[in-house]
């Protein structure tokens, strides 16, 4: 992963370079007409593109919805209506039995196999069972060699079924503040949902996708939106957690995610997106505005495809500033490019034209990298 950094920070710097050339071009086709852009207290846009891009496909939220309220699975049974833990190899017992007013308890370890002594009876099979149902056998058993024997189970130790987390959970991420990192094994202890898990790990770091949580079971990945089911209320989404589950909570693409901000601004550069989020956050990470900004016709460039006109639209940053026009505070997504003009440039279909190249080297630097290596194959054969 380290090894990614200097090739990140390189091809950055091909983009910035590329992109202070493209906007010296720009400036040079200055003519007598500010730049225009779609207001952004007109726009309208539509649904489609307001709406997030769904993470879940409808036959995933109905097998979410299916996990949310099973009665039962590898970890625990309900009994009666109560949720009751599976006992397996490992776990330790507290086996009481009564007589009169006399308590005697012993503790016992289910072996490797799944079995257990007691009193009169050898390697009695309880692996799968829940203390009640361990209870309903050991009185059956002993009652050919005491008289309506009473026995308590409890389950002392859960050593049988777990669940495993991964990624940005705070107990994994102690040792980053000098603590020690929990190992990110969840030792399960009966019905578990996954918020559950998630307070048993420590929560969540500040860097977590929580929208994006990754559950992987027998072989099979889920994708659930933690954010929906704490502000939405989506408890369809609250899953619960099974004997060897593993849960990651993935790290916010913040290298993935990211905001362009060019032109009359002090330092032009690529921005993380959780740090950029709206255009009032984005021009405070750029720094202050050059003498020839042109701040009440700053661009906001979206949707870029190759082939297909971008949305541009156009906000007034001054009346943002001066007047606490919160309407102009467009709250930006992955890929946008803030631009902010001089005093006089050119029509705007022309300006859209003009960058186009520089669009196509930010946001498919793929493309890019593909055509420059196939132009110096080009060279080299000539």
């Amino acid at each position: 992963m380290e090894k990614c950094f200097p090739a990140r920070r390189k091809l950055t710097a091909i983009r910035l370079a590329l992109g202070a050339t493209f906007l010296f071009f720009l400036s040079s086709c200055s003519q007598n007409t500010a730049i225009l852009g779609t207001p952004v207290d007109k726009i309208q846009l539509p649904v489609e593109a307001r709406a997030e891009k769904p993470v879940q496909t409808e036959a995933t939220r109905e097998n979410l919805a299916k996990m949310s309220v099973v009665s039962a699975n590898g970890a625990f049974e309900e009994i009666a209506g109560i949720a009751e833990y599976r006992i397996g190899s490992h776990d330790v017992l507290d086996i009481s039995s009564f007589n009169g007013d006399k308590v005697k308890t012993t503790t016992v370890s289910v072996d490797g196999r799944g079995r257990i002594s007691y009193s009169f009876i050898d390697n009695l099979q309880v692996n799968g069972f829940t203390p009640s149902q361990v209870e309903q056998l050991l009185i059956a058993k002993l009652s050919g060699y005491v008289r309506n024997p009473r026995i308590n189970v409890l389950v002392k130790e859960f050593n049988s079924r777990s669940a495993m987390v991964i990624g940005e959970f705070s107990s994994l991420r102690a040792a980053t503040y000098g603590a020690k990192a929990a190992s990110g094994r969840i030792n399960l202890k009966g019905k578990t949902s996954l918020t559950d898990l998630i307070a048993l790990a420590g929560g969540y770091t500040v860097d977590a996708d929580i929208r994006r949580i990754i559950l992987m079971r027998k072989g099979k990945s889920y994708v659930i939106n933690l954010y929906d089911i704490m502000e939405k209320g989506d408890e369809f989404q609250n899953v619960i957690i099974d004997n060897d589950d593993v849960v990651n909570i993935p790290e916010l693409p913040t290298y993935g995610e990211r905001v362009y901000v060019l032109g009359e601004v002090a330092t032009q550069g690529v921005y993380p997106l959780k740090q950029a989020q709206d255009l009032l956050a984005a021009l405070a990470l750029a720094g202050s505005f050059t003498r020839l900004a042109k701040e009440e016709n700053t661009l906001i460039v979206r949707g870029y495809e190759p082939g297909k006109p971008p949305l541009v639209m156009m906000t007034d940053v001054d009346a943002l500033l001066r007047k606490a026009d919160l309407s102009q505070n467009v709250r930006l997504k992955d890929g946008d490019l803030v631009y902010v003009p001089r005093m006089l440039i050119g029509d705007i279909n022309d300006w859209i034209i003009n960058i186009t190249p520089l669009l196509e080297v930010f946001l498919y630097p793929g493309k890019y990298e593909a055509y420059y290596k196939n132009e110096r194959v080009l060279t080299i054969n000539k």
